[in-house]
């Protein structure tokens, strides 16, 4: 047993220097053969960045490295080996990924923090189960409505909806696998269709660069633009109203696994398959409220109703939501409401930074995102992009929404990210849309397949995170849920992929 474990062992360090050995000949290559600019754009070796992080997300599903070593080989073909001063520095001290990062990392964190150390979000949700579901059907209407209603997408939608809904799902028969699919379904694609959340302000710092400065000057139109895309998400439209139908039994499944999963439950009542091996939700259910502090409807109410009062009113008086100020305000209405409730300030700070650092990840994908869209930027790539392809497109653009579609399938699916792949294709696909046919229509129609696709794969991917805690929050097995939801999901994908290529016929 020990020569074969010290065997592995040598065997994963011999690999580990051959990458490294072969990662730094290709350093040597590139550095040795990069061209000098012609023009606005380095040719095709404006793209090896690009290529180089999807290239690393297939094969080894981790975007953060994927990321850094995208922004690594920016600096070789641009000669600046300095990648921290060059554009670590610049991208991480900007103006964008300070809003980014306030929103995502402080705000967010630091609510969902408070919530889980309340207990508001899910005493909220298990006061209106006990209201509302009678049978089976309206415990999985209930699901995807509070699927709907933690909107914030993610983790976020997944572990509230699933962990609050999973105790009345489980007493009225429904199976984990359609639980878990209901769950993962009302996550990603929600938070694209209710913007009431980070997204728009996560895109919004993708879309604000040189090839597009004539259409989305700075944040506030590009979070308009992101806005006025939202009816033309088709792909989210479809899996969310797939889901409702599904809710309700109205949905056909023909000859799919969730058919078989239905039929079990209908003739043996069990939640699993025989052969199931279901994931442990014990760590998201666990209770973090202190003795003595009973949660109240209003410890959730009051935050969420802060920060939906900071985005709707704005649009409803014609303005633009104020994102920032609502996350904001809601953090701290929340943490006024718990001290007020009897919580102490201690024990409110201590749940904030914990939320804080529960995100943590998250804040550095973010950054790394923000650096590879300036590094695009800096080395002209989407300038390449549209010399190379205007031409071939120009003669048949109406298929571009749909390939767009497709390839963020592809991307998404593989890393298990939907803003890992905005940051890899927002920056080139949009300037190449813009470029093709500089119609606003067909630019939405394109945004909204960037963001539908990216979504489809974050939701159905065995490696994403939203998939994981999908099975893990709602008690299923984590292979049953992908089987039984990709091919719904694929579906609905075929569907927006159809919707899209009639929609730009008749836009063009």
């Amino acid at each position: 047993m020990r020569r074969e474990g010290d065997s592995r062992e040598s065997e994963m360090m011999n690999t580990t220097r051959i990458s490294i050995g072969l990662a730094l000949l290709v350093s040597l290559v590139i550095w040795g053969l990069r061209p000098d600019p012609t023009g606005t754009h380095y040719g095709l070796w404006s793209l090896l960045p690009s290529v180089v992080t999807i290239g690393i997300c297939f094969l080894t599903r981790n975007v953060l490295l994927a990321l850094l070593l995208g922004v690594a080989t920016g600096g070789l073909v641009s000669g600046q080996l300095n990648i921290i001063d060059a554009f670590l520095v610049p991208s991480l001290g900007s103006e964008k990924y300070a809003q980014i990062l306030l929103v995502y990392l402080w705000a967010l964190g630091g609510l969902l923090g408070l919530w889980n150390r309340n207990g508001g979000a899910r005493h909220f949700a298990e006061t209106l189960a006990t209201r509302l579901v009678k049978s089976r059907i309206s415990a999985k209407v209930f699901a995807w409505s509070m699927g709907v209603f933690f909107h914030q997408g993610g983790t976020i939608s997944t572990v509230l909806a699933g962990t609050t809904v999973k105790p009345v799902a489980d007493k009225h028969g429904v199976a984990h696998e359609e639980l878990a699919y209901i769950v993962d379904s009302t996550a990603s694609p929600v938070a694209t269709l209710i913007p009431f959340n980070v997204w728009p302000v996560y895109v919004a710092g993708l879309i604000t660069i040189a090839p597009l400065s004539t259409i989305v000057p700075n944040e506030e139109v590009a979070i308009g633009l992101f806005l006025a895309a939202i009816p033309f998400n088709f792909y989210a439209m479809f899996a969310v109203s797939m889901t409702f139908l599904f809710a309700i039994d109205r949905l056909p499944l023909f000859g799919t696994p969730m058919k078989s999963v239905v039929q079990r439950i209908q003739v043996s009542g069990e939640l699993d398959a025989p052969n199931a091996n279901p994931m442990a939700a014990k760590e998201l259910t666990a209770s973090q409220v202190p003795q003595g502090y009973q949660p109240s409807v209003l410890d959730f109410l009051v935050p969420i109703g802060v920060l939906l009062g900071f985005c709707i009113i704005p649009i409803v008086l014609g303005k633009s939501p104020l994102v920032f100020e609502g996350f904001g305000m809601a953090v701290m209405a929340a943490c006024l409401t718990s001290v007020l409730r009897g919580m102490s300030i201690q024990t409110a700070f201590e749940a904030m930074v914990t939320g804080i650092k529960g995100v943590t990840i998250g804040a550095l994908v973010l950054g790394l995102a923000v650096t590879l869209a300036d590094v695009s930027e800096s080395l002209g790539t989407a300038e390449f992009v549209i010399d190379i392809a205007a031409g071939v497109l120009s003669g048949m653009p109406y298929i571009l929404p749909s390939v767009l579609l497709l390839i963020c399938m592809i991307v998404a699916f593989s890393i298990g990210s939907s803003w890992g792949t905005y940051a890899v294709v927002f920056p080139i696909a949009l300037p190449l849309a813009w470029a093709v046919a500089p119609e606003m229509t067909y630019l939405l129609l394109c945004f909204g397949a960037i963001l539908g696709g990216a979504v489809f794969g974050d939701q159905c991917s065995p490696v994403s995170d939203t998939t994981i805690l999908s099975a893990l929050a709602c008690g299923s097995d984590l292979m049953d849920h992908v089987n039984t939801q990709l091919p719904l999901a694929l579906i609905a994908a075929t569907l927006a992929g159809i919707t899209y290529l009639v929609v730009s016929l008749l836009v063009l």
